[in-house]
């Protein structure tokens, strides 16, 4: 959304340079409130990186970029008050209407389409600025001008295309496995080099504008090449990479505007180093490298599994509410790990209501949140803090990890591959070597799903059959929501 906003802030700015040149005391002054705009979003994206200060982080930013439009619609007088105040109002309508309609479990896929506008918005703004400058001889266009609006097209159809594939992916409209073919990397490789080539050629012959439509045209096949080649157990990387391009097109549209935006190129760098440092971040908290996420193929789609089915012949044990509740009578110490299935069942009030039920018996709970659990990096972390669970409460990996054998239950709820013990021993595992949650070394381990069913990665899940694991099968919210009466009536 960032970059969509900033994309109309371009757009308009393009619009204000037409209507008439600044004098300089005005420019000085767009320049102090670009830079306090600059201010406000490196601040707003630290307080981002804690569930405490999200929120306030989130209207730091925002005010960020309402300031850099006011100071790009207004100072300019591109357009009178009326008309930014009637858009800043369709805006926050259009805004409000997706915060209450869309559920928290289709978080993902929103933003992936936030991604997605923001590279699209970079385009627009590059097609219409060489328009402007096809149509007036004293703006020529430079080399490096068309090299960058052919290199912003290129990444902006990139992450416009695969923002839309990721988004179908999530959304389940696409099946989530990988769809790799043979030639496919010769085909990405080929599609990108000539991009490039088009890209220099529109440096060097301004006139050839058609070498933008090219751009274009490969680039978003590209996107849809390279995005359905990645499997679901991978889409939070994804939704993260995309995020970056975004910000890189938005960065390089910048450049190419005259006068350069300063807002719309430190904005811009921003979104891409952060998107950037997120990308890293959840790799190595698989253990493995970008090439791998965007070319190994590793995921299925939703697998499906009878509840009570056997692995190695060994029965897999279950509970039912009423036993779980005895079990949790008294115990000290409780580690409940959220997963996807929490999000898909939309069990987080239930989830919250168990939390105050054994708070209340006098039990410490703890919540270990994997930084790639969910479909999207902190999905978690949003689905806790949406029903009031304190900050505090809320582990990541590091901290949760030597908390586990101090517990007398660790509790599963929906997650999978990110509490595989596998990954720790079978070289033979897509998930060999992902950092995981111990919930194997707790006392006892209570995993809460619907089936025996394989995660994204697809391979079953060596923890269902653990000496020291129960199974508590069924629908998340309807299973805690059980509990919790059973915990209320003992």
């Amino acid at each position: 959304m960032l970059s969509l906003l900033v994309g109309l802030d371009h757009s308009m700015h393009t619009l204000a340079t037409i209507v008439r040149p600044m004098p300089l005391w005005v420019e000085l002054i767009q320049d102090i409130a670009y830079l306090v705009a600059a201010v406000l979003f490196i601040f707003g994206i630290k307080q981002l990186s804690s569930p405490r200060t999200a929120r306030r982080g989130n209207m730091t930013a925002g005010v960020g970029m309402l300031l850099a439009i006011v100071a790009t619609l207004y100072i300019q007088n591109a357009m009178s008050l009326v008309w930014i105040i009637t858009g800043m109002i369709v805006g926050a309508a259009v805004g409000a209407v997706l915060a209450i309609r869309i559920q928290m479990t289709a978080m993902p896929q929103l933003v992936a389409l936030f991604n997605g506008f923001g590279g699209l918005a970079s385009v627009l703004v590059v097609g219409s600025e060489y328009l402007r400058r096809s149509d007036d001889i004293t703006l020529p266009i430079t080399f490096d001008q068309g090299l960058t609006m052919g290199l912003s097209v290129l990444v902006g159809c990139v992450t416009f295309t695969g923002s839309m594939v990721a988004y179908g992916k999530l959304q389940g409209l696409i099946a989530g496995r990988p769809r790799q073919w043979s030639g496919q990397l010769i085909g990405n490789a080929l599609m990108f080099g000539l991009s490039v080539i088009a890209s220099f050629w529109i440096g060097m012959d301004n006139t050839a504008g058609w070498t933008l439509l090219v751009i274009a045209a490969l680039s978003s096949v590209l996107g849809v090449t390279l995005t359905i080649a990645i499997g679901g157990a991978d889409m939070p990387v994804m939704v993260a990479l995309l995020n970056s391009y975004s910000g890189i097109a938005a960065c390089a549209t910048g450049f190419i505007l005259d006068p350069p935006n300063k807002a719309l190129i430190v904005s811009g760098a921003l979104v891409g180093a952060s998107g950037i440092i997120l990308t890293s971040i959840m790799c190595k908290a698989m253990n493995r490298s970008l090439a791998n996420v965007l070319f190994g193929g590793v995921g299925t789609d939703d697998s499906t599994g009878a509840a009570g089915q056997q692995h190695d012949d060994r029965p897999v044990r279950t509970v039912d509410a009423e036993e779980l509740a005895m079990m949790l009578d008294g115990v000290r110490k409780v580690i409940i790990v959220p997963g996807y299935g929490m999000a898909v069942a939309q069990a987080q009030h239930a989830v919250r209501d168990l939390y105050h039920l054994l708070e209340k018996a006098g039990t410490e709970v703890y919540f270990g949140i994997h930084p790639v659990a969910g479909r999207m990096p902190g999905h978690m972390n949003v689905l806790l803090a949406e029903v009031d669970i304190p900050y505090d409460r809320l582990l990541d990996l590091d901290q949760c990890n030597p908390e586990f054998e101090t517990a007398e239950i660790a509790m599963v709820i929906g997650a999978n591959d990110v509490v595989n013990p596998a990954a720790r021993h079978d070289k033979s595992s897509p998930i060999y070597g992902m950092p995981i949650l111990n919930v194997d070394k707790a006392q006892t381990v209570i995993v809460c799903k619907r089936s025996l069913a394989a995660g994204y990665a697809g391979v079953e899940n060596e923890l269902f059959i653990a000496p020291n694991t129960l199974m508590f099968f069924g629908d998340a919210k309807k299973s805690i929501g059980d509990l919790s009466k059973a915990l209320t009536e003992q």
